[in-house]
Order: C-alpha cells, then sequence, then structure tokens
C-alpha cells in the first residue's frame, strides 16, 4: 500500500488506516478478542501501518486488544489513541487537565504494551481548560519521549491555532465523508495553512455509504445509530438517494460503492488518511482495495455534479453529543 504524511509534520502512515473502535465500542455487541486480533493482523499483512484507538472505546478494552495485536511488530505500525473524558467514560464527561493527560498516558502505554506512543490525541476539546495547558502537557510528555505527535479531534478552528501555537499539531481527527462535507468550509482551508494532516473517521458514513443498511434495518440496542437523527428510519429513506448515486457511479469503475466513497475523500488531498473501521475480513479487504482506485478530475467533476442537488436529511450527532465538537 502506498504511504501518505500528515502534513508537515513527517508523519508517515499507510494511506488507509484502520479505525479500531467497532471491535468494543458504539456499533452493538463487542468482537470476541481472538476475531478482533486477527482482524487487526490481517490489515497490518495487507500493508495497513495505521491504527486508530481511545480509552474511551469500551473503556480500556480496545486500546488492550490492539496493543496485543500489535506488540509482534510493534516498530513497524503507527499506534494513535485518545485521552479526554474523565474515567474514560464518555458519560462522565470531559477531563483534559494536565494531570488526567499525564496519568492516561502512562496507563495508555501499559494497555498499549508499549514505550512510546505515535499519536496522541485530544479526543474532544475541554472548555474548562485552557488549550495551551492541553498543548504544554502533550509537549512535555514529547520531550519525555513517552509520545511522538500530537493530535486533536473534532476541534474548531480557533483550538487549533491556540494549540498549535504551543505545540505542532500532526493531525485533526474529525468526520468525513460525500455525506458529511462540512470540514471543507473552514478546517481543510486552516490544516492546508498550518501544515496539519487529516484523518477523517466515518468515511464510509457510519456504514450508509456501503449499500448495507436501509429504512428497514434493524440496529442492536446497544448501538450508537439509534440516537443518531441521520439514521432515524424516515431520514435513511430519505438518504437512500446518496447510496442510490454511488452505487450508479461504482458500476462504471467496476467497484463497490464502500471503495468510490473512500477513493472519493483520498482524491481530496494527499495528506487526507481516511481510516475505516470494520468487524470482517470480507470488508477490510475491500475498504483496502479503495486504495487501488484513481478517481480522475472528470470522475470527481461526475460526483460532484450528481451530489449537488441533494440535501443530506438528519443531524449527525443528537444535540447533547453535538455540543462536544467543533469547539
Amino acid at each position: 500500500m502506498k504511504k501518505r504524511k500528515l502534513g508537515k509534520s513527517g508523519l508517515e502512515v499507510s494511506a488507509l488506516g484502520l479505525g479500531c473502535m467497532g471491535l468494543n465500542f458504539g456499533y452493538g455487541p463487542e468482537t470476541n478478542k481472538e476475531d478482533a486480533i486477527k482482524l487487526i493482523r490481517k490489515a497490518f499483512e495487507l500493508g495497513v501501518t495505521f491504527f486508530d484507538t481511545a480509552e474511551a472505546y469500551g473503556p480500556y478494552k480496545n486500546e488492550e486488544v490492539v496493543g496485543e495485536a500489535l506488540a509482534p511488530f510493534r516498530d513497524e505500525v503507527v499506534i494513535a489513541t485518545k485521552f479526554g473524558f474523565e474515567k474514560g467514560k464518555t458519560d462522565l464527561g470531559l477531563n483534559s487537565k494536565p494531570d488526567n493527560i499525564r496519568a492516561m498516558t502512562d496507563a495508555a502505554l501499559k494497555r498499549l504494551r508499549t514505550d512510546r506512543i505515535d499519536l496522541l490525541y485530544q479526543h474532544r476539546v475541554d472548555p474548562t481548560v485552557p488549550m495551551e495547558d492541553v498543548a504544554g502537557t502533550v509537549k512535555e510528555l514529547i520531550a519525555a519521549g513517552k509520545v511522538k505527535y500530537f493530535g486533536m479531534s473534532e476541534a474548531g478552528v480557533e483550538s487549533i491555532r491556540k494549540a498549535h501555537a504551543v505545540q505542532p499539531v500532526a493531525a485533526l481527527q474529525s468526520e468525513f465523508s460525500l455525506w458529511w462535507r462540512e470540514p471543507e468550509k473552514e478546517i481543510l482551508p486552516l490544516l492546508e495553512e498550518l501544515g496539519i494532516g487529516f484523518v477523517p473517521f466515518s468515511p464510509l458514513g457510519k456504514g450508509f455509504l456501503t449499500g448495507a443498511i436501509n429504512a428497514h434495518t434493524k440496529f442492536d440496542k446497544t448501538d450508537f445509530r439509534n440516537v443518531v437523527p441521520r439514521f432515524a428510519e424516515e431520514n435513511r429513506k430519505a438518504n437512500q438517494v446518496v447510496v442510490e448515486k454511488i452505487t450508479e457511479f461504482s458500476k462504471s469503475e467496476n467497484a463497490t460503492p464502500a471503495q468510490v466513497a473512500l477513493a472519493w475523500v483520498l482524491a481530496q488531498k494527499p495528506w487526507i488518511v481516511p481510516i475505516p473501521g470494520t468487524t470482517k475480513i470480507n470488508r477490510l479487504e475491500e475498504n483496502l482495495r479503495a486504495e487501488q482506485l484513481t478517481l480522475t478530475n472528470d470522475d470527481l467533476k461526475e460526483i460532484k455534479e450528481a451530489f449537488s442537488g441533494i440535501e443530506v436529511q438528519g443531524a449527525r450527532y443528537p444535540q447533547h453529543l453535538q455540543q462536544r465538537v467543533g469547539r
């Protein structure tokens, strides 16, 4: 697989990474440990060198699984994890106090079976802690050799600028896909200006852009999508037109809708590295083949025109979670 550099940081990773969250968190019952390890190792075998986790996924379980899976080839991969919630639990609220960042980092190093975290993200901006203190704490951890690069997740323009002035931000992680293009307005121009890489999560629209979900799909009661307005039954029905357009185009490319959706994200900027997640090896193999699909300028123009008249229905987060993004 080709490699990409995340902005001007020098951090080089595979063009597609693996988002590991769904193995333990967010999308229904967790994958059993052996299968999760098998999937992560298969991704490495297929050329993936960039793996994304967080203390909040579980909490803690996902870091443990990722650490065990990658231990045999630790020096050949880049591991990203995140801090920023009280005791790693999203429902207990935010905590980016310096002491908590330090404690979480030490604990994550043990869970990940490593002596350094390649990319440490602030999971969500904590409005009670000055951004200068957060970036300053990560800067100290980098100086101590515990962390190599600093990242932010779902942060707004002002927070990114403040952090970057204290400790250069290597990457911003936020949602971005053919059906969520909000970052194009302010975030992507800012990242280009500052030389920061972009790591889109949910590049397949939380599974919707694969065509495997429709208005009749029933999610497990523990599945996060049950509370996402965009996944309400009437919105799924209305948004089916998005999948139809991608499916139509994918046939002309002899590709799958998922591959077209990922190739589109890859085509936006050379410093963008999407991290699709999956629990199935056949889907993993399908996703990774997207890296071989090159969309021409004519292809991108055709996709742009096809989507210009579509207004996706439903917010991407319920209100209580929306308050935590873009700060």
